[in-house]
């Protein structure tokens, strides 16, 4: 497929819309449904998604299951807006994500719905950590992403994204992440400063990370640094808080991504693919010993979604048994091996594996080539986005439901866009 672009069908957003718009400068098309793992244009040209509402959409678009029981809901006239009033659905969820999440995984969380957003999460995770401590400062990593609002900004690297703040970030530190310095230990390297009495910086309330970084070009952390600097935290006692906004939810091949590093994190932050619908959801999970909340001390007027507690509910079911997760660390498995041929397929890229999970991409050090390869996808019907600090990394970002298929059918464009790409 070659899409022709239609200016006109677009000149509603162009004329109307503010200019901060973004995704849809890259897939410039009017989009009209979408099922399971592709979305379908007005025109109704079929577009494989290696997208999924940047990881809003691990189950997919329109999934059956959750469709049918938010129609029932609302025909029977089901309550939708709810604050943080008690509804049964909102209990619902509350005891499946308790017996089917937690407790499988002997973890103890209270539940905090902070607002339906991922930054919102943060934001929440940054003051109670403050609260619990007594201390303003807060390390964060090097290109780090967690969110759009003032304080999640204060933790993210990302230069044009702080700067559109318009006010100076105060009371954060940034540390190298994993691997930022090859072959140098960077736990050691912030542990040196916490040490330090002359290093400047004072005892921190937290540290806040992602174990696979996806705006800032899906670097991975290894297990055994994601340990240490949990030891580090406990040494110190800082609280440590893992934004699982995009990892978790089974991106990484497990339920929250840092269960494989066996760690324990203070704090969770969740959203995009926890309500499984993509509907606005998020949770912060907290540490019993650390929720010190004064009623409505953070609060929001839509935290009680009930429709994404009717869909998130449904989405928990996928995580009853190992089932799924060992079909997404097989997915993974295959992308993996699909990525190093390519790679061996064209040197000239000299490109690198980067990832983990349905959570994997290619790094390109040439400027502008991936976002070349990403544009060309669109044309060949394939959804692909850029990340890092340069948008120097091809990102597979697709619905964990996809099936082999649609992931050969995707990997097969991303190869074929890159041979003609190279060839101009």
């Amino acid at each position: 497929m070659s899409v022709v672009l239609n200016e006109e069908k677009l000149s509603t957003f162009q004329n109307y819309e503010s200019a901060v718009r973004s995704y849809c400068r890259s897939w410039p098309t009017v989009f009209g449904r979408a099922k399971g793992y592709k979305l379908y244009d007005e025109d109704g040209r079929e577009f494989i998604d290696f997208f999924a509402g940047a990881g809003a959409l691990n189950y997919g678009h329109n999934h059956p299951k959750m469709q049918e029981e938010m129609v029932n809901y609302i025909k029977n006239d089901g309550i939708i807006h709810s604050l943080d009033m008690g509804t049964e659905k909102k209990r619902n969820f509350l005891e499946r994500f308790q017996q089917i999440i937690l407790k499988p995984r002997n973890l103890s969380y209270k539940i905090m719905f902070p607002g339906p957003t991922g930054t919102n999460a943060v934001e929440s995770a940054l003051k109670i950590a403050r609260k619990v401590t007594g201390r303003k400062t807060v390390i964060h990593f090097t290109n780090a992403f967690h969110g759009m609002t003032i304080g999640s900004l204060s933790v993210t690297g990302n230069s044009m994204k702080r700067q559109g703040a318009g006010v100076p970030l105060h009371y954060t530190v940034t540390m190298p992440y994993d691997n930022y310095f090859p072959g140098a230990n960077t736990a050691e390297y912030l542990e040196q400063f916490l040490e330090d009495r002359g290093s400047g910086v004072d005892l921190p309330a937290a540290v806040i990370l992602e174990t696979v970084q996806g705006e800032g070009g899906l670097q991975a952390a290894r297990d055994e640094w994601l340990r240490k600097i949990a030891d580090i935290c406990k040494r110190w006692d800082m609280l440590l808080i893992i934004d699982d906004v995009q990892a978790g939810c089974g991106r990484t091949g497990t339920f929250f991504s840092f269960e494989q590093a066996k760690i324990e994190p203070d704090i969770v932050c969740l959203s995009k693919s926890i309500s499984g619908s993509g509907l606005p959801m998020a949770l912060t999970l907290i540490k019993p010993e650390h929720d010190r909340w004064q009623p409505g001390e953070h609060n929001g007027t839509f935290r009680g979604n009930n429709l994404a507690f009717i869909t998130a509910a449904v989405a928990l079911e996928y995580w009853k048994t190992e089932q799924f997760s060992m079909e997404i660390r097989e997915k993974a498995a295959l992308v993996t091996k699909r990525i190093a041929d390519i790679l061996d397929k064209y040197p000239q890229l000299q490109g690198e594996a980067r990832g983990r999970g349905l959570m994997q991409g290619i790094a390109i050090p040439e400027e502008g080539l991936a976002q070349k390869i990403s544009k060309q996808a669109f044309r060949c019907g394939l959804i692909l986005e850029t990340s890092g600090p340069k948008d120097e990394v091809l990102k597979f970002l697709p619905p964990l439901i996809i099936d082999n298929e649609g992931l050969h059918e995707g990997l097969d464009i991303v190869e074929q866009c890159m041979k003609f790409v190279l060839s101009k």
